[in-house]
């Protein structure tokens, strides 16, 4: 198995009768068998051989999670083509022109919610020949399809050309490129990753090699499909299991499609979720709010139960060892009468959420491991196709972000490129069948990130004695002392969310200064909520700057005294904090479509709070500037 046509074909062979996809587009969820996905894919790959496509062609696909959208990519590789799988979240002008004008898209494929966006910027785009309509078009010009179209047209050219459409498909080779996928766009100039059939065949594997997967499992996917982990983790590694993949039905746009997410979870009942720390955060907040509505009794007895279970799990893989054993029948009974319950909200049959895409901190893998519904955090990146490592049910330790994949070698490298042994920290550096091949139509940057065929991740870390890895962060968004000295920020910013009800968001700054600062986003709903208890009403002056010594106070938590004294070394702790007026949000650019945090851009849009971090007045919490920043919540 070296190809994701042969992947496909092979599994279709097994499981002919096994539902591959479920879609809900009316009241219920509906299934189609693998075989007849089998046949949907011939005849939308022969349909696009019909319209001239050759091999190497690139097809952009630009959709929410359905049937349609995995159907279109394995019809475009059948015919030969390069999928170019995009975000929904791309802006037209900018962000999407620019993949399908790099990629040399000679067609799309749109759905249409977003079919608007293609429709702004076709006409700058002289190689794009074809627009194809998942859903249809009113009043289509020559140079636009209907998915279902093409679908006939490939019924026609099967029966007058089968034997030319099965040559390309079975004539595929396991280089041959498969997706080109663009990085997230922190940068003005995103690079398109070329991933071969191989990267995903191998990664596939390299996957399985840590899950087990029955063919009787199901799993919602929650995360966009243009996603590299959502891709691989969960399209194609339950597809090689003869398992179930189920898409969320899709609103009048993205805002409708998120909230069907938690109904859908509840009647779907998937076994398995693929998850981001962003989503595991608001699965965590909402269960917390809804704990918190059944009154104080409530929470102080869930807050007990998630304080013993903690005690019994330990780090994970120790788990009710040595004298825990006496904490299992209390574990037990919690599970039961509180832990239960709240899997019921997951459908009842959720046994592990997979979790990528950034970095998980200890308490959320707590968390919901406490829950009995663990977190399994793992570790990759797109250009490794993505899997690189991950927890796993039968080894999960906490911090960590598991163990390799099979068929994986790593190293960890200091500055000068020297191997360094166990136990120290220095840049990820991976070799296999995983790593692309590439960034298309950019050398320099492949000869910087690929050598000799080891994939120089960015990232630093290390393996511990039992063999899992430990992310610390991208050696870009380091902090650098005054001395030269470096330290990833993720680790402090993680914990300060994580631990503070009165933090949101946050991001440390020191690029060779004296000390370290931050820039903090408050949670105004748990800061009002804390206020009144204390009698003050949210939004006057008292309030504003008893508002901001609850920050400073959390803060002080990991200074000497504090109870948290000792987590992390206070040179790197924040000095002077700016509360800050808005939100990193998507739409301002300061957080990418994988809801990750654009550093560079954060520390550009908030150029002027940086700069008076380093005057005295800033070391004063209740500044005019924090003052300025907190009042602009209650505008």
């Amino acid at each position: 198995m070296r190809t994701l046509t042969e992947l496909f074909e092979q599994s279709v062979e097994q499981f002919p009768d096994n539902t591959l996809l479920w879609e809900k587009k009316t009241k219920e969820y509906e299934g189609t068998t693998y075989a007849e996905a089998h046949k949907q894919v011939h005849y939308f790959g022969a349909g696009l051989m019909s319209l001239g496509i050759q091999k190497g062609d690139r097809i952009g696909l630009l959709a929410e999670g359905q049937n349609a959208w995995l159907i279109s990519e394995l019809g475009i590789l059948y015919a030969g083509g390069i999928n170019v799988p995009l975000s929904i979240k791309l802006e037209a002008q900018t962000e999407l022109k620019f993949r399908l004008e790099h990629s040399g898209a000679r067609m799309i494929i749109v759905s249409r919610n977003q079919a608007s966006k293609v429709e702004e910027i076709r006409d700058q785009l002289p190689l794009l020949e074809k627009v194809i309509y998942i859903d249809g078009k009113e009043n289509p010009s020559e140079k636009d399809l209907e998915y279902v179209q093409v679908m006939s047209m490939g019924k026609t050219f099967l029966r007058e050309n089968k034997s030319s459409f099965d040559k390309v498909w079975k004539n595929i080779k396991d280089n041959d490129p498969a997706n080109i996928s663009y990085t997230s766009g922190t940068t003005a100039d995103p690079k398109g990753i070329i991933l071969s059939h191989l990267n995903y065949a191998a990664n596939v594997a390299q996957a399985n090699s840590l899950m087990n997967i029955p063919a009787s499992y199901k799993t919602l996917a929650i995360l966009p499909w243009d996603h590299s982990f959502a891709h691989t983790a969960c399209l194609y590694s339950f597809m090689v299991n003869g398992a179930s993949i189920g898409s969320v039905q899709i609103g009048r746009n993205s805002l409708d499609t998120l909230k069907n997410v938690p109904g859908n979870i509840k009647e779907f009942k998937p076994h398995m979720l693929m998850s981001v720390p962003a989503l595991a955060k608001n699965f965590r907040k909402n269960i917390e709010a809804s704990i918190r509505k059944q009154g104080t009794k409530a929470e102080r007895l869930f807050n007990h139960a998630l304080k013993v279970t903690y005690a019994y799990n330990g780090i994970g893989w120790d788990r009710g060892r040595g004298l825990r054993i006496f904490l299992k029948p209390l574990v037990a009974l919690y599970d039961k009468i509180l832990f239960s319950k709240i899997r019921d909200g997951f459908g009842g049959n959720l046994q592990l959420f997979i979790g990528g895409g950034a970095l998980l901190d200890i308490e959320l893998q707590r968390f919901f491991y406490a829950i009995g519904t663990p977190m399994c955090q793992g570790y990759g990146l797109s250009e490794a196709s993505p899997v690189i490592s991950s927890n796993a049910l039968h080894a999960v330790k906490f911090g960590t972000s598991g163990r390799l994949v099979d068929n994986l070698q790593l190293r960890i490298l200091d500055e000068n490129g020297n191997e360094l042994p166990k136990g120290q920290k220095g840049e990820i550096v991976i070799k296999g069948d995983n790593v692309m091949l590439g960034y298309w139509k950019n050398e320099q940057a492949t000869n910087e990130t690929l050598k000799d065929g080891w994939l120089h991740t960015g990232d630093m870390g290390f393996l511990d004695k039992d063999n899992f890895l430990h992310v610390l962060g991208r050696f870009k968004s380091l902090l650098i002392g005054n001395d030269g000295e470096k330290f990833s920020p993720e680790g402090i910013e993680e914990a300060l969310i994580d631990q503070s009800p009165y933090i949101d968001q946050v991001m440390l700054f020191n690029n060779q200064n004296p000390f370290t600062v931050g820039l903090i986003v408050p949670n105004i709903g748990a800061i009002n909520r804390k206020l009144e208890e204390r009698s003050i009403k949210p939004g006057t002056d008292e309030a504003i700057d008893a508002a901001l010594h609850l920050i400073r106070k959390e803060v002080n938590e990991y200074l000497k005294g504090g109870k948290f004294e000792g987590e992390f070394p206070e040179r790197w702790l924040p000095s002077n904090i700016a509360v800050l007026p808005e939100a990193f949000t998507e739409q301002n650019h300061l957080l990418n479509s994988t809801m990750k945090m654009v550093r560079n851009k954060v520390t550009s849009y908030f150029a002027d709070q940086l700069d008076y971090l380093y005057t005295p007045e800033a070391k004063n919490i209740c500044n005019p500037k924090n003052q300025e920043g907190l009042k602009a919540w209650y505008k």
